[in-house]
């Protein structure tokens, strides 16, 4: 009974902080899908990632809060709806409710059929090879072992990395979720290698209280043969 009782305070804990959360209420104002469209546009004003007539790459995408502020910016009006100066391309595990000229693609990035899929949507909806800017927001489920969950974002994110050596220009950028713990300076490693300029962010719209960080690549050192 205790244990049930100390969830429930948890629960009601947590459901107050969502409730009173200021970065909730914007995206409720604005529109969103979830709070997290202010930490990727953070990260592009900050950086200046996305511009007219960008192709990006949304990985993660579900519920589509990304794929909705990348629409909003390749849109010359700014606008949720109607013309579009760029492609979007968004693929998750879960299914995503349709954005206006977001392509969707619902599968494991993990598996090679999928990725397959992707490459071909690419080449069939965007006509060219390279992208210009890849985003991740891709976590996997979480077991609380700390090791075993080190490695399962590791792993998603040496797979993005693998895909942005693949398809990005050489200018290009990648963005990618991660958490500081085991682990980290690893991935930080790759990054390095991998890109001339890397950029770790933790946006305000990123809870205090989490690990949660961003890694930014810019400016491929090399692509993949």
């Amino acid at each position: 009974m205790k244990i049930k009782s100390k969830s429930k305070k948890i629960n009601k804990s947590w459901l107050n902080d969502h409730i009173n959360d200021p970065y909730v209420k914007m995206a409720q104002r604005d529109g969103y899908r979830a709070r997290a469209a202010y930490k990727l546009k953070e990260i592009d004003e900050t950086l200046g990632l996305v511009k007219p007539g960008h192709c990006v790459v949304d990985l993660g995408s579900t519920p589509g809060a990304w794929s909705q502020y990348l629409r909003r910016r390749l849109s010359p009006e700014g606008a949720a709806h109607g013309e579009l100066n760029g492609h979007i391309i968004a693929l998750d595990l879960l299914p995503m409710a349709p954005i206006e000229d977001v392509h969707f693609i619902q599968g494991d990035f993990r598996e090679e059929a999928v990725l397959q899929q992707l490459n071909d949507t690419l080449n069939e909806v965007y006509g060219s090879e390279k992208v210009d800017l890849v985003v991740s927001d891709m976590a996997p489920n979480l077991s609380g072992i700390e090791s075993a969950d080190a490695a399962r974002i590791a792993h998603l994110i040496e797979l993005a990395v693998e895909f942005s050596q693949q398809r990005l220009k050489s200018e290009g950028a990648l963005v990618v979720k991660l958490f500081h713990g085991s682990g980290y300076s690893q991935l930080v490693k790759l990054f390095k290698e991998t890109f001339h300029v890397v950029k770790p962010i933790k946006p305000k719209a990123s809870r205090d209280k989490s690990s949660e960080t961003f890694l930014v690549g810019m400016r491929l050192k090399r692509t993949a043969d």
